[in-house]
């Protein structure tokens, strides 16, 4: 008798690629739950799916967006752990500072989260925009921190920024074209301000990945060398050629191999010393963004993955700059880094409950008569003729007949109920080749397409475009796993649709470790509440996301972790309403009010009118997804025997009162 080994949670670790996308902050119980730690590699855990319960309790509806503000604090410790490590082990004689950029995440809780945990670690914020300058200013101000000026500048954006230096002389201005060059110097002579300048090269050296057109030498970023040759010269000739305290390079997000990162270091390396012999005062070396998140767990060079650890980007950044600086007898400058993707990806995650399923229903027995077309009896006699030994052949003959029995039925020669009984048999038909072909390991590309042709569709109680654009935008891949059951085989497959009524609003491309998957492993029903949680999701989502189908910003909660296993809810930031939501499109609800209840009062009234009235106002005060939340996954239809997992799922039952954590 052959023993079949229960499925065990190393085996979801190893199929969901936990121990490679995680960093050491993410794991599962012994009870198959979803563990996140605030500290890398720490025993103390806390189950995602007991701060479910806990909202639950509150009466909170999902989706929900946890944060773990503590996670922004260790990932920048990591950061700089790795520079540090890497200056002290090779003797360079510089210093490393951290910068935010804000653009990766301008949430108030982010940016003061940071600022106010980060410090020593964190060096300064960068801004790429007026508004965000504005928004960084009290809190340079605050915490005397620098600031990094990027981005397109008018009059008002320089005097701003040259305004700061009065108060604070930790403000670099970064030309990003010559025409800046100009004002910043005038502005500068008519308020009596010594500015401190950067510049942005413009690299030939490129990065990989999806923004590897940020850099090379076609970028819309950053200063050519003529244009470089032509800002010294400027400055020279107005005597602020001492001003010039930062070289800045930034060659796209996402970097995916570090050979990458190695050419353009070398490059701007060698236009660091080139200026240092023309006797520019530069400090800095800020080698911008880049630093990549391994999203996708499979540590190569993909776009949503990297090739490199942290320690060696670092090293590679450190090392690189160092062997140009000797070479040319310059000085080491303090290395900067604006890695705001690695910093704040890990510290939120999006929890989706599953609301529905969408796919072919389970038909009854097909009961055929002698008046039925001889098509009809082709497809019966296929179906019960299948077996392990040619599911292949006749799977290739039930192709064709169903071609015959479209055919058939559109020269008007079948009726509906008999291409009813057709299709049935022909999807029973492929629910058996799936069945033998899963038995057999058999993974051709015609047999993979029918199983995603058999998968289902599942329902997620959320929207792309609102908490992941980038899913959409640019095909980035998240990490998506279920939050509990991980102790049992996940026996179904399937994509995840969201609740827009907007075809791009599925998901069907998953990590895997070596490739993609255009199918995620979930499990069958078991009657309950079935959630997952998209992770990795702090860098960019928060603030790109859109109102399609007007579906708005779902509850928010922030947690923090003690010396052990507690947690706390720190904050919650409610759900966008339905009337919030309306009111940013410019609609007042008291005037829909008012239009519905005229437009009734010039019919008959009756209970029935104020009723709808009072439910219309009522809905108005919800969040805008569903409320079903109790809804849980159907069983696959081809997930009949469950027995096995049953047996599993009863040696590890866990009980809500084993709950260690608290708020």
């Amino acid at each position: 008798m052959q023993v079949v080994r229960l499925w065990r949670i190393e085996d979801s670790a190893e199929l969901y690629g936990i121990s490679c996308w995680g960093s050491g902050y993410f794991g599962i119980s012994k009870n198959g739950n979803l563990t996140i730690a605030t500290k890398k590699d720490s025993p103390h855990r806390i189950e995602i799916v007991d701060i479910i319960r806990k909202l639950n309790e509150m009466n909170l509806k999902p989706p929900f967006l946890l944060r773990f503000p503590q996670l922004l604090h260790e990932r920048l410790k990591d950061v700089h752990g790795s520079f540090v490590r890497s200056i002290n082990e090779s003797g360079y004689g510089g210093a490393y500072h951290s910068v935010f950029p804000v653009k990766v995440n301008q949430r108030r809780e982010v940016v003061e989260g940071l600022l106010h945990s980060g410090l020593p670690l964190i060096f300064g914020l960068e801004v790429g925009s007026k508004p965000e300058l504005l928004l960084t200013i009290p809190y340079q101000a605050q915490y005397d921190v620098h600031l990094l000026c990027n981005g397109c500048k008018d009059d008002a954006y320089i005097t701003l920024a040259l305004k700061t230096i009065q108060f604070n002389k930790n403000t670099i201005i970064v030309i990003d074209d010559v025409s800046e060059t100009e004002l910043i110097i005038d502005t500068a002579k008519e308020l009596d301000v010594v500015p401190q300048i950067g510049i942005r090269t413009k690299l030939y050296s490129k990065g990989s990945g999806k923004w590897e057109s940020s850099g090379g030498d076609t970028s819309k970023f950053g200063l050519n060398t003529t244009e470089i040759l032509e800002v010294i010269k400027t400055l020279g000739d107005n005597e602020m050629l001492s001003s010039l305290n930062m070289l800045h390079f930034h060659i796209g997000s996402q970097v995916t191999a570090v050979s990458h990162i190695q050419k353009a270091v070398k490059e701007a390396a060698r236009i660091y010393v080139k200026l240092h012999t023309r006797g520019a005062n530069i400090q800095y070396f800020n080698i911008g963004g880049g630093l990549g998140v391994n999203y996708d767990s499979s540590k190569t060079s993909s776009s949503s993955s990297t090739n490199y650890t942290l320690q060696e980007y670092a090293n590679n950044v450190v090392s690189t700059l160092k062997t140009i600086c000797d070479e040319e007898n310059a000085p080491h400058p303090t290395i900067i880094s604006e890695s705001g993707r690695a910093i704040a990806a890990y510290h939120s995650m999006l929890i989706i409950n599953i609301s529905g399923r969408k796919n072919m229903k389970q038909y009854d027995e097909v009961t055929l008569s002698e008046k039925d077309a001889s098509i009809v009896h082709e497809l019966y006699d296929c179906l019960h003729n299948i077996n392990i030994q040619n599911y292949e052949e006749y799977y290739h003959a039930a192709i064709y007949l169903k071609e015959k029995l479209i055919n058939l039925f559109n020269l008007g020669q079948l009726g509906l109920e008999e291409k009813s009984k057709g299709e049935t048999l022909f999807w029973k038909i492929c629910q058996c080749v799936a069945s033998f072909a899963s038995k057999e390991d058999n993974t051709s590309e015609q047999i993979c397409q029918l199983e995603k042709h058999l998968s289902n569709k599942y329902l997620g109680n959320f929207s792309i475009f609102q908490s992941i654009p980038d899913s959409w935008a640019i095909d980035q891949l998240f990490p998506i796993l279920p939050i509990h059951r991980l102790n049992e085989k996940p026996a179904c497959k399937g994509t995840i649709t969201d609740l827009t009524c907007d075809s791009d609003g599925e998901i069907n491309q998953f990590i895997d470790q070596t490739h993609t998957k255009e199918l995620l492993e979930l499990h069958p029903s078991n009657q309950d509440p079935y959630y997952l949680a998209i992770t990795l999701i702090g860098a960019y989502q928060d603030t790109m996301g859109d109102y399609h189908n007007l579906f708005g910003a779902v509850n928010e909660v922030h947690i923090t972790q003690k010396n052990n296993d507690n947690w706390h809810i720190k904050h919650i930031v409610p759900a966008d309403t339905t009337a919030n939501v309306l009111n940013n499109m410019k609609y007042e609800t008291t005037e829909l009010l008012k239009t519905l209840n005229k437009a009734l009062k010039e019919r008959e009234q009756t209970t029935e009118t104020e009723n709808f009235i009072n439910l219309y106002e009522k809905e108005l005060g919800k969040h805008t997804y569903l409320n079903n939340c109790t809804t849980s996954i159907a069983a696959h239809s081809v997930c009949r025997d469950n027995s096995r997992l049953r047996s599993n799922r009863e040696l590890s039952k866990q009980s809500s009162a084993e709950t260690t954590s608290n708020s």
